[in-house]
């Protein structure tokens, strides 16, 4: 069973089925994406595995990204080595665009492995997890989907406001939760259940039936969904 896999969001297209149907699907260049590290219970409390999408240029990074995925030569590590510290293993490729872990078991898994497509072949639903597009400070009608107030005789430029919000002398106040106006997107959304209809391994490609969330270009997180039904 795969693990999960970075990519970025192609856009959306139509393809059609064996009957002839037409079905709108999301299109996914998904990895290759390098392993980078591997957590384990006794080391870092938890079990987990660590991978790196996109090659990041090399100007671009700090010292501190290159370190975490090649070996470099440096006053403290020379310190280590000569006391007797075993260093991890690094993944020896270049600093990594977008990081992510996923909460699985990282027997079967080494450091530097690439992982492709490939491994969601016997993938038939995936969770998606993406930043949804960020729409700025929106009102109550475009953020909730408020209905807005009456356009009749006597109502004067308020059409798309909230109307009453606050409660009587008690409690005189605002209870959390309301809905109102104010930011609306830019946050992590998660799609469950979603099919796999289609696998392009030479593109590495995943074709999601439905939408996805995020913008065009933007980096998604693919992983086999755990919902049943």
């Amino acid at each position: 069973m795969a693990a999960g896999l970075i990519g970025r969001k192609i856009g959306m297209t139509q393809i059609y089925t064996e009957t002839g149907d037409v079905r709108t699907v999301t299109v996914v260049k998904a990895g290759p994406c390098t392993v980078l590290q591997l957590k384990t219970l006794e080391r870092d409390g938890y079990e987990a595995i660590q991978l790196g999408f996109e090659d990041k240029p090399r100007r671009l990074a700090s010292r501190s990204e290159r370190g975490h995925v090649a070996t470099l030569d440096s006053n403290r590590q020379k310190s280590l080595v000569s006391a007797g510290v075993v260093a991890a293993p690094k993944a020896e490729c270049e600093p990594q665009r977008e990081i992510c872990e996923f909460r699985v078991s990282p027997e079967g898994y080494t450091v530097g492995q690439v992982l492709d497509v490939t491994s969601f072949s016997d993938v038939a639903a995936i969770d998606v997890i993406g930043t949804s597009k960020g729409r700025g400070t929106a009102g109550v009608m475009k953020r909730h989907n408020f209905s807005g107030q009456r356009a009749s005789h006597g109502a004067k430029k308020v059409h798309r406001q909230a109307g009453s919000t606050g409660c009587n002398s008690y409690p005189s106040r605002i209870f959390k939760g309301r809905r109102m106006a104010g930011h609306y997107g830019s946050e992590q959304v998660t799609t469950r259940n979603l099919k796999l209809v289609g696998i392009d391994a030479e593109q590495g490609l995943l074709l999601i039936l439905g939408a996805v969330p995020g913008a065009k270009n933007g980096f998604v997180t693919v992983r086999p969904t755990n919902k049943l039904g």
